[in-house]
């Protein structure tokens, strides 16, 4: 079955480790990841990666997306140049399609009023209560990540749980194999390989 591909947004100071495991795991389940920037031109991650976008934030539609994936980045919270990729978000979730968002892009998504009335997660609720807006508090959820409906979230120490949560809501992994696959790469234990063996020769 051919499956809509997955949208990796990508700007200037990206937190480039954050959503490697997400990525490296949907594209081995079979869903094409393409790269979203705010223009054509390439851009330079934390980890001075350069990557060139696929397309342009203007090209994405919701319709033609599986999941909407927005990592963390330095210019979350140093300006609002990155303010039509929260608005982006919204249009997804308005029109049924999943985002996650994982360490600043959760107080990007806190500013545009995404997470005053869904459960959530982020580095502390301090972090988000210093965004503009904000008034979700209520719903804060201190755990490592939490999906609400379409939408998941992460702070910037949970990229492991980040993944799970993506791969739940996509039904990429379920039951035993999910929590194999969470204990091999969260918690390095050697017995949850073997599952994920078994599971892959059924």
């Amino acid at each position: 079955m051919s499956r809509k591909p997955v949208h990796l947004a990508v700007y200037d100071s990206l937190a480039d480790w954050e959503t490697g495991h997400t990525t490296a795991h949907l594209a081995r389940a079979g869903y094409r990841v393409l790269t979203v920037g705010p223009t054509s031109e390439p851009v330079t991650s934390i980890g001075g990666l350069r990557v060139q976008p696929d397309l342009t934030l203007g090209e994405l539609r919701p319709e033609d997306s599986s999941l909407l994936i927005l990592p963390g980045a330095d210019l979350w919270d140093a300006t609002d140049e990155l303010t039509p990729f929260a608005r982006t978000a919204r249009a997804f979730l308005d029109a049924g399609v999943p985002v996650a968002a994982i360490c600043g892009a959760t107080a990007g998504l806190a500013r545009e009023g995404l997470l005053d009335d869904r459960a959530h997660t982020s580095a502390t609720p301090y972090y988000l209560t210093a965004a503009a807006e904000y008034a979700g508090a209520g719903h804060y959820v201190e755990a490592d990540a939490v999906t609400d409906g379409n939408l998941v979230t992460a702070g910037p120490t949970e990229p492991v749980a980040f993944a799970r949560e993506v791969f739940r809501l996509l039904g990429v992994y379920e039951g035993e194999v999910l929590d194999a696959w969470y204990r091999l790469y969260h918690d390095s234990d050697v017995q949850a390989y073997f599952v994920l063996q078994q599971a892959a020769a059924r």
